[in-house]
């Protein structure tokens, strides 16, 4: 079970294929091609595989965890001494509160909770199911080419009328769908087991 965790959470950190927000389709107004969506996937992958070693797997999110530490401690090291002083902690502190404060106030602006990193839904759930999904042979570690079979395969399911370019209209209809599936995800899960037959 450990083991599953670790993939779905490595799945998160890294939510793998966003092949609908190639660079220059961060403003949803943007067509992408079918090209566009390969060339983001190859970028994506190379950035994802921080130890270079052609897979994406848990020496990965424990390589990224490490350079995210050592970022934070650069962060909170304010006068660059290798050391945190009390002072420098209590700081970081007043910061993260405040801009907590700030994420609210937005959240409550936009409408709906948002999960961690501000994005709804928090980490695992859908990025952790895409994830295990690429991973096409079981073994916990997806290439590069699971990895693009993956993405293509999220942007045909998109690119509605097959003319190798989604539009915004077909993001937006994935959207929705896919809010949809998440609903009948969660009202399943809600819903009490059904009782044997006989009873």
């Amino acid at each position: 079970m450990k083991k599953k965790l670790s993939f779905l959470t490595l799945g998160a950190a890294l939510i793998a294929v966003p092949v609908l927000a190639a660079p220059g389709a961060a403003d949803r107004n943007v067509t992408l091609t079918r090209a566009e969506a390969q060339a983001h996937a190859t970028e994506k992958f190379a950035k994802l595989d921080v130890n270079k070693d052609g897979k994406l797997d848990a020496s990965d999110r424990a390589a990224k965890r490490s350079e995210m530490q050592a970022k934070m401690f650069e962060r909170l090291d304010a006068n660059n001494d290798g050391s945190i002083s009390k002072a420098e902690w209590d700081q970081h502190s007043a910061d993260r509160t405040a801009k907590r404060g700030e994420k609210r106030a937005d959240a409550g602006t936009q409408g709906g909770p948002r999960g961690h990193h501000g994005k709804r839904g928090g980490h695992g759930g859908h990025g952790g199911m895409m994830m295990a999904r690429a991973d096409t042979n079981g073994d916990k570690a997806i290439t590069q080419a699971e990895f693009q079979t993956a993405a293509l395969a999220r942007f045909d399911a998109a690119d509605a009328n097959r003319d190798g370019r989604v539009t915004p209209e077909e993001r937006a209809a994935q959207r929705e769908a896919w809010k949809a599936k998440a609903g009948e995800w969660r009202g399943k899960r809600g819903a009490p087991p059904a009782a044997p037959a006989g009873e």
